[in-house]
């Protein structure tokens, strides 16, 4: 059974969902790639796990870095799991490029070259949004692109936690990774 919690967020309303005891998912209403999983039999419910992800947000929107990350379950692909693990390293009001992902991976994997564009899917495919910060991961040539949420979000989150913005700007077509 999943269940699920609706959060009102300054940018608008945000969806948890849950298997009951971790978080499953975060998505702002109307996102891309929005719960696939939710839209499966679910139940609204308040569960530990809500609450503990509601106060995480609370303080995360006052625009502090909360101290403590909710229960996660990460349903997904093992290469998604290694890429959402490094995106939960990238430092409140900092920023890391698809390319330091990819490098990243490649190392831990033994490789020489790993695809931005792999980690680019990967990273807009995460079902735990905020929290695993993918709006913290940026074009290296500081675009600011990919964000399923939407990229006026992504820019308002960076602004919220005090990022520099002066290096990123928003590309006018595609997507620079």
């Amino acid at each position: 059974m999943t269940y699920t919690y609706h959060y009102d967020s300054p940018l608008g309303g945000i969806t948890l969902s849950s298997s009951g005891q971790e978080l499953t998912g975060l998505w702002f209403d109307g996102q891309k790639y929005f719960g696939p999983l939710v839209l499966e039999e679910c139940e609204e419910k308040r569960l530990p796990v809500f609450e503990r992800t509601a106060c995480w947000l609370d303080i995360y929107f006052s625009g502090k870095a909360p101290d403590f990350t909710p229960p996660l379950l990460m349903e997904t692909t093992p290469f998604r799991k290694a890429v959402w693990e490094i995106m939960l390293t990238i430092p409140f009001g900092q920023t890391m490029s698809y390319g330091e992902i990819a490098d990243r991976i490649a190392k831990q994997k033994g490789l020489s070259k790993m695809s931005a564009q792999a980690v680019g899917g990967a990273v807009g495919h995460n079902s735990i949004s905020l929290i695993i910060p993918c709006h913290r991961v940026v074009g290296t040539n500081g675009s600011l692109t990919g964000y399923a949420g939407g990229i006026d979000k992504k820019v308002k989150l960076l602004e919220l936690e005090g990022a520099d913005m002066s290096s990123f700007f928003v590309p006018k077509r595609g997507t620079a990774l």
